[in-house]
């Protein structure tokens, strides 16, 4: 039992220690994480100050086209207002766009209530054959109480026809027991009691004729029975071919309203086809008389440009040697501005390489620090894998040693 106990307890000390290592590198894997964030936030911080850069280097090309945009600011008028022309246009088509949106829409809307109707025609049919079912059904039902009544007629016959064979049983019985009693009596006595026996069977006669007539009378109720069957019947095919006639009618009806339904349709879709024809002979003439203003404007601008080049020649002629000094100074300066920043640009290009070289040692420095976290991972894992093996070094030698134990026991058990 000892044994046993430190065994388990031997067991769950080294569970436990298993599940502090496992919780070490747990927290070692936070850790590990945490350092990744805090590259990322480095990194981040790294890509933010190369946006900062970036505007840096937007803002001295703002400033450079700025100066260029001097120079060019009718130019850039002219596209300006050639933009405006596109926006106009993109406008015009995304009105034209918005039309034949509506119009799809329309349509759809115009197919959805189609299909609308359509289910409700469909359900309409139902319940009409629902109904037919349930007349069919009462029909049906009719037909059955009618053979009922028939069957119970069909037993109160022959229960009539139990009686009279019951009746005619007795009756020759009596008839037995009276002509024994003739043969004893003769005589007057006798003749008297034939004469009433006579008289009893013409009333049996009388009797059995009344029974026949009423017999004939209930035949004559069957078959007017019989013949109202045949009428409620016929009268009900009546009916039944008035509703399929009436549903017939409905049905062309329903063609008739469909067939004036698809035409009003294509009505107003050559109407609408009509109003976007007319409406693009709208926008050919707004088109033919925007490019009939433009080269209007483009004539106007020649003109001008005219103008100015005489003008300019003019004054070419006045300080022909005046300009060609401020040409050359002018020259000098571009040449210098464009000196000064093809070395900005050498400046920012230096810049870009020394920071890719810092990148690459953060990035070297990143990858030595992941390879000592892996080698950390596998010595954990060895120091596991050692534990495991001590472990169950140990437990076999607990089991040996058990088994000596027992052994020891039966020994001394055996020397008792």
């Amino acid at each position: 039992m000892l044994l046993r106990e430190r065994e388990r307890e031997r067991g769950r000390g080294g569970g436990e220690r298993e599940r502090e290592r496992e919780r070490e590198r747990e927290r070692e894997r936070e850790r590990e994480r945490e350092r990744e964030r805090e590259r990322e936030s480095e990194r981040e911080r790294e890509r933010e100050r190369e946006r900062e850069r970036e505007r840096e280097r937007e803002r001295e090309n703002q400033r450079s086209r700025k100066r260029s945009k001097e120079r060019c600011r009718e130019r850039e008028g002219e596209r300006e207002r050639e933009r405006e022309r596109e926006r106009e246009r993109e406008r015009e088509r995304e009105r034209e766009r918005e039309r034949e949106s509506e119009i799809k829409k329309e349509r759809y809307g115009e197919r959805e209530r189609e299909r609308a109707r359509e289910v409700e025609r469909e359900r309409e049919k139902e319940r009409e054959r629902e109904r037919e079912r349930e007349s069919e059904r009462e029909r049906e039902r009719e037909r059955e109480r009618e053979r009922e009544r028939e069957r119970e007629r069909e037993r109160e016959r022959e229960r009539e026809r139990e009686r009279e064979r019951e009746r005619e049983g007795s009756e020759r019985e009596k008839q037995r027991s009276r002509k024994i009693e003739r043969e004893r009596g003769g005589g007057r006595e006798g003749e008297r009691e034939r004469e009433r026996e006579r008289e009893r069977e013409r009333e049996r006669e009388r009797e059995r004729e009344r029974k026949r007539e009423k017999e004939r009378e209930r035949e004559r109720e069957r078959e007017r029975e019989r013949e109202r069957e045949r009428e409620k019947r016929e009268r009900e095919r009546e009916r039944e071919r008035e509703r399929e006639r009436e549903r017939e009618r409905e049905r062309e009806r329903e063609r008739i309203r469909d067939q004036r339904e698809r035409e009003r349709k294509r009505e107003r879709e050559r109407e609408r086809e009509s109003e976007r024809e007319r409406e693009r002979e709208r926008e050919r003439e707004r088109r033919e008389r925007e490019r009939e203003r433009e080269r209007e404007r483009e004539r106007e601008r020649e003109r001008e440009r005219e103008r100015e080049r005489r003008e300019r020649e003019r004054k070419t002629e006045i300080t022909k040697n005046v300009e060609r000094e401020v040409y050359i100074e002018r020259a000098r300066e571009v040449e210098r501005e464009r000196e000064r920043e093809r070395e900005r640009e050498r400046e920012r290009e230096r810049e870009r390489e020394r920071e890719r070289e810092r990148e690459k040692k953060r990035e070297r420095k990143r990858e030595r620090e992941r390879e000592r976290v892996r080698e950390r991972e596998r010595e954990r894992e060895r120091e596991r894998i050692r534990d495991q093996e001590r472990g169950r070094k140990r437990g076999v030698e607990r089991g040996r040693e058990r088994e000596r134990e027992r052994e020891r026991e039966n020994q001394r058990s055996r020397k008792r």
